[in-house]
Formats: C-alpha cells, sequence, structure tokens
C-alpha cells in the first residue's frame, strides 16, 4: 500500500525531525521488512557418523502390478521373485497424472502432471516433479543390518504388460516383490487412484526364516539438484520438514557441508518449489528419523524407520502416503496429515489465507479471471480500510495548517529542546490534533499489505491465468513493462496529491519514490502489480474526495 509506506515515512519526518537520509532508509526498511517476517531461521544438526548414506543409481527401465491388495496371513505363501527377472518400466495412467515405474529399486520413474505445462507455449511439455529424461527416480528403499536390500534390487512383479489406465473412482495396487538372504522377503505395494495426487505405498517385511531379524529400512525421496534450480528470489526451492506445528525449510546451502536431522518423530518431509511439492509422510512408525542430504545432483529426503525386529514366521507393515501435485490449499487440505501446512504465507499467514479464499471466492462466484478477481479483493479491501485512512489523511491534514506556527516555535526556541517540545505539545492540544493520528491508522493496514503480497507471489491459482490482452500470466512479469509504468506514475500522482509534512528539499527527494518503486516492479508478477496498480488508483480516488471537503488553503499542490 503506497499511501501506508509514505505516510509512514511523512509522520516520522514530523516527529523526529531527521534529514532526507534517513527518511530513504525508512522506506527501505519497510519495502524489505517483510523478509524478517517471512524467512524462519533453519537449526542445522548435524548427522552422526552412522546415518545412512543414500547414492543415487542409475536407473533402468520397469515393472509390474496386482489386484487389489489383499491382506497377508501366510507370510511361507509369499511370492518368491525367480531367477532372471529383468528390468521393465511400468505406465500408470490417471486423470491427472501420467507416472512411470520401474521395477529397479521398485521406484517412481517419473511423473508429469496432466492439468499443468511448462510455459503458456502451445507446444510446451507438462510440469515434470520426478525426473530429467528419466536420469532420477525417486521412492526408493534401503536395508541395513539383517534387512540388506540395495536401492537398485530388481523386484519381481505381476503387473500386466500394457500397463494400467485408471478413471475417478478407480483403484489399483502395484505390487513388487523382492527375496533376500536369510529368509527375508520385502514387499512394496503402491495403492494408486483414478484421481488425486496421493498415493500410499505400503512397506511389508516378512521374516520366512528360522532366526529373529533385527535391522532398519530407509525410505528415499530424491529430488534432481542443478544450479540455477533456487534461482528466484522471491520464492523458496528446497527440502522441508513439518514437525511440532512448525515448518522449517532450508536452503540447500545448508545442505553443503553436512546432512541434517530431524529425530523427534516429525510429521512430514517435502521437496518444495514455487508451485509444486512432493512429500512422504509415514503413518504408523512412532520412531522414524528424518535426514536431509545433498548429493552430488540430488537432494534426498529420507526416512530412517529405527530398529526394526522380527522373529520367524513374523511381518511387520511400514505405511507412507505420498504426494506429488501442485501446492494448492485446497487439494492440500483434502489430503490431510496438515499437509496444507507446506504452503507458508509467512508472519502473517492468519490474514493471508482468509484474504485468498476471498479471492478463489471472487474467481469462482464473480467472474473466471483472476485479473478480474484482484481487482474486487483490492477494492474490497479498500472498502474495508477506508473510514482508518480517511482519519488519517485528515489528521495529516491538520499536522499540516499547524506547520507555520511549529516553524515558528522552532525557530524561537531552537536553543532550548525541552521547552520546544512543551510548546509544541501544548499547540497539539489547543488545536485537538493527534500528532499519531495520520500514522497508526495506516500502520494497522501494513499486516494486510504483506499477506496479501505473499498470496499474489506464490499462489498456485495465478499460474499461467490470463487478465487482459498482452496479461497472458499473472504469475509472470508484464512482458512490456507497461502496468508497473501506469503504476508509477499513478504513485506519483497520489504523492503529489497526498498532505506532506516535510519540508520543499525533503518533499523533492521523496518523488524519487516512484521511480524507485517503478523499477523494483518491473519484474514482479503482473497480479501484484495489478494490486497495486488498483491500489493507487483508488487511493486517488479517496483523496480528491477529502481534497473536496479542504479548504483551498489546506488543499495540497
Amino acid at each position: 500500500m503506497p499511501d501506508v509506506i509514505f505516510g509512514a515515512i511523512g509522520v516520522s519526518f514530523l516527529m523526529e525531525n531527521k534529514n532526507v537520509f534517513i527518511a530513504l532508509l525508512l522506506m527501505l526498511a519497510v519495502w524489505t521488512g517483510y523478509t524478517v517476517f517471512f524467512v524462519k531461521p533453519s537449526p542445522i544438526v548435524p548427522v552422526a557418523e552412522e546415518q545412512s548414506q543414500a547414492k543415487n543409481q542409475e536407473i533402468i527401465p520397469l515393472a509390474d502390478v496386482g489386484d487389489k491388495k489383499e491382506p497377508m496371513t501366510d507370510p511361507v505363501s509369499v511370492m518368491v521373485a525367480p531367477t532372471g527377472v529383468k528390468a521393465q518400466d511400468f505406465v500408470v495412467e490417471t486423470d491427472d497424472y501420467r507416472a512411470v515405474f520401474s521395477n529397479v529399486g521398485a521406484r517412481l520413474k517419473s511423473l508429469e502432471l496432466k492439468k499443468y505445462r511448462e510455459t503458456l507455449e502451445k507446444d510446451s511439455g507438462l510440469v515434470s516433479l520426478v525426473g530429467i529424461n528419466g536420469e532420477t527416480s525417486t521412492f526408493g528403499t534401503t536395508g541395513q543390518g539383517d534387512i540388506q536390500l540395495p536401492v537398485d534390487y530388481i523386484y519381481s512383479t505381476s503387473v500386466p504388460a500394457e500397463g494400467l489406465n485408471l478413471k475417478a473412482g478407480d483403484q489399483r495396487v502395484l505390487r513388487f516383490t523382492a527375496v533376500l538372504d536369510k529368509g527375508v522377503v520385502v514387499e512394496k505395494n503402491y495403492s494408486i487412484k483414478g484421481n488425486g495426487y496421493d498415493l500410499q505405498l505400503d512397506i511389508v517385511i516378512h521374516n520366512q526364516g528360522s532366526s529373529t531379524l533385527q535391522g532398519n529400512l530407509d525410505f528415499l525421496l530424491v529430488q534432481p539438484w542443478f544450479e540455477g534450480r533456487d534461482d528466484s528470489r522471491y520464492s523458496f526451492v528446497g527440502p522441508a520438514v513439518y514437525e511440532d506445528g512448525d515448518l522449517t525449510t532450508y536452503k540447500i546451502k545448508k545442505l553443503e557441508d553436512k546432512a541434517i536431522r530431524h529425530a523427534n518423530a516429525p510429521v512430514w518431509t517435502a521437496f518444495e518449489d514455487k508451485h509444486f511439492l512432493t512429500a512422504a509422510i509415514p503413518l504408523e512408525s512412532t520412531q522414524h528419523t528424518f535426514v536431509l542430504q545433498k548429493d552430488t545432483d540430488t537432494i534426498s529426503n529420507i526416512i530412517e524407520s529405527g530398529p526394526l525386529r522380527l522373529d520367524p514366521n513374523q511381518s511387520l507393515s511400514l505405511g507412507y502416503l505420498l504426494y506429488a501435485g501442485p501446492r494448492d490449499l485446497d487439494i492440500l487440505k483434502g489430503v490431510n496429515y496438515e499437509l496444507d501446512k507446506a504452503i507458508d504465507f509467512g508472519f502473517f499467514d492468519m490474514l493471508a489465507r482468509p484474504l485468498l479464499s476471498v479471492l478463489q471466492f471472487c474467481y469462482n462466484n464473480v467472474i473466471q479471471n483472476y485479473g478480474v478477481a484482484i481487482i474486487l479483493l483490492t477494492g474490497f479491501i479498500k472498502i474495508l480500510f477506508w473510514p482508518l485512512t480517511h482519519k488519517s489523511y485528515k489528521s495529516m491534514r491538520d499536522m499540516q495548517k499547524l506547520q507555520p506556527e511549529m516553524q515558528r516555535l522552532r525557530e524561537k526556541y531552537k536553543t532550548d529542546k525541552e521547552r520546544m517540545n512543551r510548546e509544541i505539545m501544548e499547540l497539539y492540544r489547543n488545536n485537538r490534533v493527534n500528532p499519531m493520528g495520520g500514522c497508526l491508522p495506516m500502520f494497522a493496514q501494513i499486516p494486510v499489505f504483506f499477506a496479501l503480497y505473499k498470496v499474489l507471489l506464490e499462489s498456485i491459482a495465478l499460474r499461467h491465468e490470463p487478465f487482459i490482452f498482452w496479461i497472458q500470466d499473472l504469475s509472470a512479469k508484464d512482458p512490456y513493462y507497461i502496468t508497473p509504468i501506469i503504476m508509477g506514475v499513478t504513485m506519483f500522482i497520489q504523492q503529489k496529491m497526498s498532505p506532506t509534512t516535510m519540508d520543499s528539499q525533503q518533499a523533492k527527494i521523496m518523488l524519487f519514490m516512484p521511480i524507485i518503486f517503478t523499477f523494483m516492479f518491473l519484474n514482479f508478477p503482473s497480479g501484484l502489480v495489478l494490486y497495486w496498480l488498483v491500489n493507487n488508483i483508488l487511493t486517488i480516488t479517496q483523496q480528491w474526495f477529502i481534497n473536496r471537503g479542504a479548504t483551498p488553503s489546506t488543499q495540497t499542490a
């Protein structure tokens, strides 16, 4: 809100009588202050020497499925992998994605989202959340101790060669089986639905031997990493952990020298970028530990099972809910397990979520154009704060009327600061002017501004959404810089119309702020620029009404 920021600066000049340089610093502090509220420090805990080492392996093609999973009552009847099992690929098509699984490690080799494209170009490919050209696989499993399970073990399967094509309401189970030494049999069973972006993985371990088994199992969430993937200064890209009601995110630089361990049975771990998310949620174990580590060209979120013990002819199961899809608040709420906390709007999150709901309400119930929805939301916020803004401008105008008398008092008592302050306060009382009246109402709006800023910056709802004419993606910058330039012009007009308590030199220097903001906004998402532009126009309108009611001597030039 330009009126909030500039108003706060003007009052600061009046109250503190500082030079212009201080004003510019205040402006910069307000603008960049959101980082203080939004960026949460990431506590780093080094991993012990015995941490699991999850090395990325070269992947070959893939595998198999069973019909609906039946509970295993007789561990001796587990399917044994025949000798000479070959690596195979297996394609799963649903309403929302196309996935390729492999029986090499019983892993997910690629996943493309059918409803999201990389760019607006007609020949643009679908968004891929797993590997790049199949070079990286995820959902791998390794075992230690008596459960020696290589990450690239070739599992046997019973998946039909033609693959699976599921529609909404369908559900199938992809079953992969590995037969290890000492009578250990491991099943990886993926329960897949015909719609949605979540699936469940049950890893079942059977002890068919004659001795007790002890060991542990690690589940691997792997993402490819390359230089420049996190080149956005405005959005987070990297691993995250949710535990004890708090979301902790880690810049990749934090993982360069050492891995990070979360051992307090955290809820879920994920890899996030601006609009998409891959996450894993352990469903049963209360002893699990999350380990985040960086290898040469991959980032691994590892879920360690903790110590496992199986007596002869016993079985145990470890369940994981897996998600790979958009960072959409409604979809994540439907998945549950507080996965919607992956969308963190920062310090003012409690304000941001209702604002997003209003934005989506306008889109769904008024007009299906997010540009128009942003205009309606901006108007709603302006109406909500109209009385406060009106009171603020009126107070600043009253303060401006007292400027000649205040200047006279400063000259008269320039050698006696204490007397000068008493006389100025007496002047305020006699004229019933509150020196903070122009500042406090505006400060009340700052949290709303920061919250809406985060919503428009990060919401996937604006991704590839058109507005009018040349603006075909509200989440991207204006390709012709038209809206930022108009925004700068309206900011200049607004500043000229607003009451000022600065001297002439200070006021002239502050006129450079619209130019500075224009350059700052050139690469901002056009949806955010649209909000700022509309807010400026509404503020100019409000100021025009206020000035109409003022006497000619009190109107600003």
